[in-house]
């Protein structure tokens, strides 16, 4: 079996075209929101890209505001001359997956769980991606490679738990995502099938019938993570989409990265948490920016997060206060920044 994931199938649907036809250049992304041009845009852009390709959904990009260069989403997703620009204490690989890695195409960082690479392939591409630099390439192709991968997981009886993640996993068709899900099943130690995703904000037609389907009949328990950093990105088909996934009744948890001029305020991360509750997403992490090469722009201080963490408490009810953690190679856990 192979779980990588092309774009097109044998039979192509509606989110697979919306795929095929994302927004690929910074000069078009600029152009679609009809976004001032300067020198400087045309001298930093093509070296970011060169580094880090731009994609941009249609249904992301709707959501924008046009001939706003500070808008929130677009930020995440433009790229900018300061990617190019080298700082100490940012890497390619800032959370330690390599160290981490049990056999290609599976990493084990934490007790019980063991987390797949399914495909380097994802519907957008966030600037500050903690694993832009991942060795994809090295991911196993063939059925022999995967089975390889399979076996590591069969072979350790104390995982309970998988956590699909990439790339984007819902990037797998449904025969390949089925195919993968069917040989888990077979695993009889494991519980639950936990999927890491942003596609339901991004890419919200790819939550179809099928799909829901596919998870609802599994023997495993699904639990389905998404990735909001604002809540203007809750809107339109997005907030469709997520209402089709909890009423399947597959819980859903959002995580959010803390992110410098997009999210770094109170009233920001406020509304974003009742956002997701009235949704009826439980708020799960504000992860501090894991620091990869090319995000350093993206930082806030942990000192400012802590406070906004306060903020927070003293505004919502507990359950709408997301754990404001770190991810630190070796550690046997997330480390909670702030109680």
């Amino acid at each position: 079996m192979s779980v990588q994931a092309p774009v097109h199938s044998r039979t192509t649907h509606h989110w697979q075209r919306e795929l095929a036809t994302a927004v690929r250049s910074g000069m078009e992304l600029r152009r679609r929101l009809r976004l001032p041009h300067s020198d400087s845009d045309s001298s930093a852009t093509p070296a970011a890209e060169s580094d880090f390709p731009v994609l941009v959904t249609e249904s992301y990009l709707q959501r924008m505001r046009p001939g706003d260069p500070q808008d929130p989403l677009l930020l995440q997703v433009l790229p900018q001359h300061s990617e190019t620009q080298q700082q100490p204490g940012f890497r390619a690989d800032p959370v330690g997956d390599l160290q981490a890695e049990l056999t290609p195409g599976v990493l084990q960082k934490y007790h019980g769980r063991a987390l797949l690479v399914t495909t380097g392939a994802c519907a957008i591409h966030c600037r500050y991606c903690f694993r832009r630099s991942f060795p994809y390439a090295d991911l196993p192709v063939s059925a022999e490679q995967w089975q390889q991968a399979l076996r590591a997981i069969q072979e350790d009886t104390t995982i309970s738990e998988i956590i699909l993640s990439g790339g984007d996993p819902l990037l797998l068709t449904d025969g390949r995502l089925r195919n993968l899900v069917t040989q888990l099943e077979q695993i009889p130690h494991l519980d639950r099938l936990r999927i890491h995703t942003r596609l339901p904000i991004v890419l919200p037609s790819r939550i179809t019938t099928e799909l829901l389907d596919l998870l609802q009949q599994s023997r495993l328990q699904s639990i389905m993570v998404i990735h909001a950093n604002h809540a203007a990105e809750l809107a339109g088909d997005c907030r469709d989409a997520i209402q089709r996934l909890l009423r399947s009744g597959i819980p859903v948890l959002n995580q959010t990265v803390l992110l410098r001029h997009i999210n770094d305020d109170a009233d920001t991360l406020e509304q974003l948490s009742l956002s997701l509750i009235n949704l009826g997403v439980m708020p799960y992490y504000l992860h501090q920016l894991d620091r990869v090469h090319g995000a350093a722009h993206f930082e806030v201080p942990e000192q400012q997060g802590r406070q906004l963490i306060e903020e927070l408490t003293a505004r919502l009810p507990g359950y709408a206060v997301p754990r404001y953690v770190q991810e630190i190679p070796g550690e046997t856990s997330k480390t909670r920044i702030s109680p």
